[in-house]
Formats: C-alpha cells, structure tokens, sequence
C-alpha cells in the first residue's frame, strides 16, 4: 500500500485487508511524507503484519508505490491504495487464479467519497480486455485490482523514469514476457473522490499530443527492457 494523507479513509481499507490475511503474511506500507494522522493511525492499531517504511526517494505515487514493492518479502504480492475496501474474498480468489498465470487483475464496483456502492463496474467502463497493444491503447491494468507472481519483478524493476502509471507499465511488460488473465469477480469497492491520484474512464486532462509521445515511450521503454 502506498500512503499519502489518508487518514480519512484508510483505517477502513486496512480492516478489510487484515480481515483476510494470515499470521505469515504482511501489510507493507510505504508513506510518501503523510502530514495527517495517516502513520498515527496505522501504528495504533497495534498489528505486527503492518509494516511501515517511508519513501525516502523521489516522491509521488510512481516511486512510492515502487518503495512498497522492494520491502515485500512474499511470493505473491497484491497493490493496494488507502481508500478503497477489499471484498471479503478478494484473496482467495485472486491465488486461485494465480496458479494458472503471472498477473491476475479482477473487477471491481465504483464506491463514492462517502461509501455508497454503484453498480458500475470498472471493466464495463474501460471496455477491460487482455493483450499488449489493447492496453497500450487504453489502458485496463489498475493497480487496486492487481496481485501477482514475485518473479515478474525480474523484469518489471526498476521502473523507468519519469512514467506515470506503475501499474500500466506492470501489466504492460507481464503482457510481453508472462500471462495475463483478467477475471469477472467483482472483489473491491473502488473510492472515487476528488482527491484521487488516478483516474478511471474520466476524460483525460492530458492534450491529445501528449497522450501518444506518451504511449510511444511506454511502448519504447517495453521494447528496450
């Protein structure tokens, strides 16, 4: 989990995820500087699977998320924001489908600021489908929904400067190197606020220009790495 001033919503987030996990497992998060009780939050509720270390590096969601990623120790590791509510059985199904693939990525329904469940659901928005030039297109991997195989960070670490989307990048080079499978199950409670750090089917704020020099360096940085 990356953390940046969520004391609002993440005691909530970090219920659900301890729900599910076990003894042997951990909450890694990285904190990218919180100015609010984020960190007083996390270490009162006195769990030792919650393991806390701040990003030291660059700073935004990219690095920070990266930060995470290099302190878990597991076999499988699952992205996760601060403000969004694990399904209960959002993990057993994710391992499941985990056996017969290096990256699964599920569904998930829009939830807003104040907790009232859509029924819109995130791949009927993005038209969500596998395949490398699809998603270079437009884009379906998000990170909330992702859990994957360690050793796809042979070749996914380190992310290359001065990209955008972790997770597009991530489900971009599993696609090239390793299996994808996108799965139906509805297993988060997707929050969208105004204080979002990444965008769903909303109009991008991005000119037109930008948004092919940047699928071309992504598609650059694949093709290199």
């Amino acid at each position: 989990m990356a953390t940046y001033n969520g004391e609002k919503y993440i005691e909530k987030q970090v219920d659900s995820i301890l729900q599910q996990i076990s003894i042997r497992d951990e909450l890694i998060i990285s904190d990218d500087g919180s100015k609010d009780d984020t960190l007083e939050i996390l270490v009162s509720l006195n769990d030792s699977r919650i393991k806390i270390f701040n990003n030291k590096g660059l700073h935004g969601v990219v690095p920070n998320f990266e930060n995470a990623i290099r302190h878990a120790a597991g076999d499988y590791i699952f992205l996760c924001d601060q403000d969004d509510i694990w399904i209960s059985n959002k993990i057993e199904i994710c391992m499941k489908a985990l056996c017969n693939c290096n990256l699964v990525i599920h569904n998930s329904l829009l939830m807003d600021g104040v907790g009232n469940v859509s029924d819109i659901d995130f791949f009927s928005l993005r038209k969500s489908t596998a395949g490398y030039w699809k998603n270079l297109y437009k884009n379906s991997f998000i990170g909330c929904c992702m859990a994957f195989r360690r050793e796809i960070l042979d070749y996914v670490l380190p992310f290359p400067e001065h990209i955008l989307w972790h997770d597009m990048w991530i489900g971009l080079m599993v696609e090239k190197k390793g299996k994808t499978m996108f799965i139906e199950d509805k297993l988060l409670y997707y929050r969208r606020h105004d204080n979002n750090a990444s965008a769903t089917a909303e109009k991008s704020s991005f000119s037109f220009l930008f948004q092919i020099k940047y699928r071309l360096q992504m598609f650059g940085y694949t093709l290199i790495r």
